[in-house]
């Protein structure tokens, strides 16, 4: 029983877990039982003393270990809806539900990563070569799940490296401090970025790195420095040594695991670490993400947040200071013949995130000029049986034509092997060609990583693009800024005065008012994970609802009808459009339908609005099934799906700038 705290049935998964999907899902729901509980409090919902501790909607109503595995639930669909969709606003669910468990106040370390995304989506387009590292991150910590539930050499490599016993207590370990490592390891690109910026700028075809202008950084010192009270911290966890900023900390951490493997010093690696942000041109120059993704995040946990600090947090930050070219190119020499494949025994986390991060390479969004023009694939099966990875990279067969032209002047290359380079399309090419029966793709990852006791198998296959359907919205700005419209969201119910500024037209004046704000912002802290993603997902259902009426917003200026407000039809289409997905989103969390008093409804997960035809386990709502089950709710139940809609027109033009446009009479 995975859930034990939940009266009723969480939504059942596929039993075949040999997929990427099946495999990290089962990862959350089975390995990781028991994930957060206090074992003094009632651990079954069975228990006859049950503490009523937990929080839901407000705080008390259910028990504390109840809400840990609601919490566990909500991560396990927050993956679910990402891999079935692989959209960005997805993607920002498992972050939201990673930090919520396991970082604390996600107000706290918001910036940190929609920085990321904001500057992909904006600066990127200057750049020669670059793609998505948002979304990418997301993958990348499914892969990890995933390859984690199915393959026992690594479960035990993991659990004899951390000195753990316990099956599940191992799994619950991995999920905290791998979601750590994969979910950060890129979010000092904003560093880098600039620096490829300046790079395209000069680049002329033909010429060489070091003949352009660079970027290094200077200024560094408070940056990196470990305030008292960590560094007397981090004596505790690491005795008898004192560090005054991250370089000296980890080039000992990194020197303590691997140089009597590797050769190199303690010394050595402080030189590298001390030369990566301020001498490019010592690193062929390029600037190293990884460096900063592992600087930004100590400060951020440790200086600012107060978080606790353990050797496995440490595992997590070296993990990504290697991830990217430190490994490669200055403690293994990857591509020379000393070269010593990283094994998992040396550092679990590194390891995997290595191999994870070089094995996601599918659909990723293209932003750099060239980037666009390569082929890259746009989805991947997976198949984790016996203790193998077998990847299928799928391109889209629509691209045929591009790759039978690579294919017939790649066969007259081989014919006359003239001296030049042979023919290239990225990515397809890599993973096409094979020499003594691997191809480049596959032979660079095992340079990196030992793989003998984890036999991978990469292979390409074509098939029709099925994401379009999924991001096919006209409706587009730089960044919905979901975490302030769903504190909007929650905070206006029951609040007399956004009614009557709503009344009186005023919303956005309201909206302005920093004090009402921050009431609101105080509300949303008090709800639990499941409360607050039902907001969130209310917010990101928007631009669905607007394509169905035929509207959409943009932040550009479009010569299109204006929309300044909804009309009745209008309002019944999304009214209905909103109950469904309310209704989807509380069938996959496990509610039914049911008519307790209220104090008793989310103890027991029963609503008096939900389908009571429906039984226990059913869970997809069709449009019908959502109309007829919305047009039995009375006009005050009706208005809670239409009034938030309403309350997005004044979100959008406070935070983003945007205007609703109508395209076409729906």
């Amino acid at each position: 029983m995975a859930y034990t705290m939940l009266r009723n049935k969480a939504v059942s998964r596929n039993d075949t877990k040999n997929s990427l999907e099946q495999a990290a899902l089962a990862f959350i729901r089975e390995d990781c039982e028991g994930l957060r509980f206090d074992a003094h409090k009632a651990t079954d919902i069975r228990d006859g003393n049950l503490d009523f501790e937990g929080t839901s909607l407000k705080a008390n109503q259910i028990p504390y270990n109840m809400e840990k595995d609601i919490d566990r639930l909500c991560l396990e669909n927050a993956v679910d809806r990402f891999l079935k969709s692989g959209r960005k606003e997805d993607a920002f669910d498992v972050y939201f539900c990673y930090l919520e468990m396991f970082v604390g106040d996600y107000e706290k370390t918001r910036r940190m990563i929609e920085l990321l995304s904001e500057f992909e989506a904006n600066g990127s387009g200057l750049l020669m070569k670059h793609r998505d590292h948002y979304s990418h991150s997301v993958y990348v910590f499914t892969l990890g799940l995933a390859i984690y539930e199915s393959n026992a050499f690594f479960q035990e490599t993991y659990r004899k490296f951390y000195d753990l016993k316990d099956r599940q207590k191992a799994a619950c370990h991995f999920l905290q401090y791998w979601g750590l490592a994969s979910l950060f390891h890129d979010i000092g690109y904003p560093f880098e970025l600039p620096f490829e910026q300046v790079a395209s700028y000069f680049e002329v075809d033909g010429d060489k790195r070091e003949e352009r202008p660079f970027v290094a950084y200077h200024g560094l010192d408070s940056f990196i420095a470990i305030d008292e009270e960590v560094r007397a911290s981090l004596k505790e966890v690491i005795s008898g040594r004192d560090f005054a900023d991250t370089n000296e900390l980890y080039a000992y951490l990194l020197a303590d695991r691997l140089a009597a493997t590797y050769g190199f010093t303690e010394s050595q690696m402080l030189e590298y670490l001390t030369e990566k942000p301020t001498r490019p041109d010592k690193f062929n120059h390029y600037m190293d993400h990884a460096y900063f993704s592992a600087s930004v995040l100590f400060k951020k946990l440790f200086g600012e947040m107060k978080c606790t600090l353990n050797r496995e947090s440490l595992d997590a930050l070296t993990a990504i200071l290697m991830h990217n070219s430190l490994y490669k190119f200055c403690i293994a020499h990857y591509k020379s013949e000393r070269n010593i494949r990283f094994q998992a025994k040396f550092h679990p986390l590194a390891f995997m995130l290595m191999l994870c991060d070089e094995l996601q390479c599918w659909d990723r969004t293209a932003y750099g000029r060239n980037s666009k023009k390569e082929l890259h694939p746009m989805g991947c099966i997976f198949d984790f049986s016996d203790n193998k990875v077998k990847a299928v990279y799928l391109f889209d067969e629509k691209e045929m034509a591009k790759i039978n032209g690579f294919k017939d002047a790649y066969i007259e290359w081989l014919q006359e092997r003239p001296q030049e380079k042979a023919p290239a399309l990225k990515a397809y090419s890599a993973m096409y060609i094979r020499q003594k029966g691997m191809s480049g793709f596959q032979e660079d990852i095992e340079r990196i990583v030992d793989l003998t006791e984890m036999k991978l198998t990469v292979e390409t296959g074509l098939a029709a693009n099925s994401r379009g359907a999924d991001r096919g919205y006209l409706s587009d700005s730089n960044f919905i800024n979901l975490y302030n419209f769903a504190v909007i969201l929650n905070g206006r119910w029951d609040n007399a005065q956004w009614k009557q500024a709503k009344k009186a037209g005023q919303e956005e004046k309201f909206l302005a008012d920093e004090e009402a704000m921050e009431k609101f912002l105080e509300s949303f802290k008090g709800l639990s994970l499941e409360y607050k993603l039902y907001n969130i997902n209310q917010a990101k259902a928007f631009a669905g609802h607007m394509a169905k009426i035929g509207c959409f917003y943009t932040d550009k200026p479009v010569d299109f009808e204006l929309v300044e407000g909804f009309s009745a039809e209008d309002l019944v289409k999304i009214g209905v459009l909103e109950h469904q997905r309310w209704l989807q989103d509380h069938y996959a969390m496990g509610w039914i339908y049911g008519t307790p008093k209220k104090e008793e409804r989310d103890f027991l997960r029963q609503h008096k609005d939900m389908v009571p035809e429906f039984g226990e386990g059913q869970v997809d709502v069709s449009a019908e099934v959502a109309k007829e089950n919305y047009e039995r709710l009375d006009l005050a139940e009706q208005n809670k799906d239409t009034e938030p809609m309403e309350c997005m027109l004044a979100m959008l033009k406070m935070f983003d700038g945007i205007r609703i446009y109508r395209l076409y009479e729906s």
